[in-house]
């Protein structure tokens, strides 16, 4: 294995300078984190899993909430679609486990094919069940969901401008992307190898988000009529 791949070199450094506002996403494969060692001055937001599918819930999902509160992150929660759920049923596992409440981040739904069920529905299909995740949730919190993309799951299900309206996190550790079918991205996923020894005990994934400060705080307005 080679030291791009132990984390002892990594690709991608986006700079504080180039993008002020990084944060971490996390689940329970980082075991017990330790929150209060989470340096906020360089890490601004933290995402934590909280469903999967229709009835998978993260095991640590409500400890992570809980205990990252007292971190100084800004946190929102995210849901992993599966294939071989319909999405309303899947908005109902994420409700039922994130709680509704002010100053957190929009809701995020993770969409790729690495770890999902073997099920490749149609195009037409599969953008009707986001569709319904993407609704019922930002009915419920009242903000646009995020959508969580890798560039195969990109290429198979958005290319011809799907879901076009919600905002793209990118995953891509080799690399700072351009854009993705032809769409500008927010957020960047830039290493799965990332080190916070005195909070995490193993690797955890590293994101940037692409704007201001003042653009980030955009996104923990609730969208109330």
């Amino acid at each position: 294995m080679s030291l791009v791949h132990t984390g002892t070199i990594w690709i991608n450094m986006p700079s504080l300078r180039k993008f002020p506002i990084q944060g971490i996403d996390v689940s329970a494969h980082q075991g017990e984190i330790y929150w209060d060692f989470i340096n906020n001055k360089r890490w601004s937001f933290a995402y934590i899993k909280a469903t999967e599918g229709g009835d998978f819930k993260d095991p640590r999902f409500q400890e992570n909430w809980n205990n990252s509160r007292k971190s100084g992150l800004k946190r929102g929660a995210y849901h992993f679609f599966t294939f071989c759920k319909p999405g309303n049923e899947q908005a109902q596992n994420f409700i039922d486990s994130v709680p509704l409440e002010e100053d957190t981040l929009p809701p995020v739904v993770d969409l790729e094919f690495g770890g999902n069920c073997s099920k490749r529905p149609e195009k037409t299909e599969v953008i009707t069940e986001v569709q319904h995740l993407l609704d019922a949730l930002e009915q419920h919190y009242a903000q646009k969901p995020i959508l969580y993309v890798t560039q195969s799951f990109a290429q198979t299900y958005l290319n011809a401008g799907e879901l076009g309206n919600y905002i793209l996190w990118y995953r891509d550790i080799l690399k700072q992307p351009d854009q993705i079918v032809g769409r500008p991205w927010h957020f960047w996923q830039y290493s799965n190898r990332g080190k916070l020894d005195d909070a995490i005990a193993g690797p955890v994934d590293l994101n940037v988000f692409k704007g201001s400060p003042e653009e980030f705080s955009e996104l923990l307005k609730k969208q109330r009529n």
